[in-house]
């Protein structure tokens, strides 16, 4: 079996994380840059099933800057056989249409039978690509799974709902995306890093999976604006003087609390 683990480079999450006022994109310059933790349970996912399974081939998949080599080889420190790095100039600030299509790509050309990725990605939060990436290369989808079992025909799991659980199953090949449930990656050794420096890293641009960034070629969105985020605003002060639940009741029915 073929496993693809969408993996992407994200701001730190523990540093301060600011959006560009001129382009709307988020500052990478600005703090620190690690692989995303929920694309690294995806890959733990992929592992998992390869360690119980042999001849499972785990390649790791990233669009992402030329300067994220060093999150793209920690995907292959960690385990995956080997990578993809589609880099492209011309994919900065690419919209998530363009994304999931230039994915989708990668993907066909690749040819695996199972992709695996993570529900959200910590910067952008959309969490569509998934679904977006099934409709584009016409495999079926299971999203959002807090429990993951994999077979040679087939993948089920568990979506977490408001009033319970729900059971899904979906033929190969397919899309899956899972949640923070599912558990933490595997710690790159000093021997997985070593090796992560041979094993096969292929990076690939727009014009080698036969994709135009041309906004004129397909419907593209557009940013109309950008502000930086307000101060936050200072709370509301009962004083009490007898009548203090009163004034809490008033500012919750204000409010559409109760």
């Amino acid at each position: 079996m073929k496993i693809f683990v969408l993996v992407k480079e994200v701001p730190d999450t523990y540093g301060d994380r600011k959006l560009n006022l001129e382009t709307g994109l988020a500052d990478r310059g600005a703090g620190d840059v690690v692989l995303d933790e929920i694309t690294e349970r995806a890959l733990e996912v992929a592992l998992s099933y390869a360690g119980r399974n042999e001849g499972t081939e785990v390649v790791a998949l990233s669009m992402a800057p030329e300067s994220s080599t060093a999150s793209v080889r920690r995907a292959l420190a960690i385990g995956a056989g080997s990578a993809v790095h589609i880099a492209d100039e011309q994919l900065v600030g690419a919209d998530l249409g363009l994304t999931a299509e230039v994915l989708a790509a990668a993907i066909r050309r690749g040819a695996p039978d199972l992709v695996i990725t993570g529900n959200l990605s910590t910067d952008g939060s959309a969490g569509v690509i998934p679904a977006m990436l099934a409709e584009h290369l016409g495999f079926a989808q299971a999203t959002a799974l807090s429990a993951v079992e994999i077979t040679a025909e087939s993948v089920s799991g568990t979506r977490a709902a408001d009033a319970g659980s729900q059971p899904v199953s979906a033929p190969l090949p397919a899309v899956i995306s899972i949640t923070e449930a599912l558990p933490d990656a595997r710690f790159p050794n000093f021997k997985g890093i070593m090796a992560a420096k041979k094993k096969p890293l292929e990076v690939l641009s727009l014009a080698d999976l036969g994709v135009s960034a041309d906004p004129g070629a397909a419907p593209r969105t557009i940013m109309t604006s950008v502000a930086e985020k307000p101060p936050r605003a200072a709370g509301v002060k009962i004083t009490d003087e007898g009548d203090a639940a009163a004034q809490l009741v008033d500012f919750l029915v204000q409010n559409r609390l109760v």
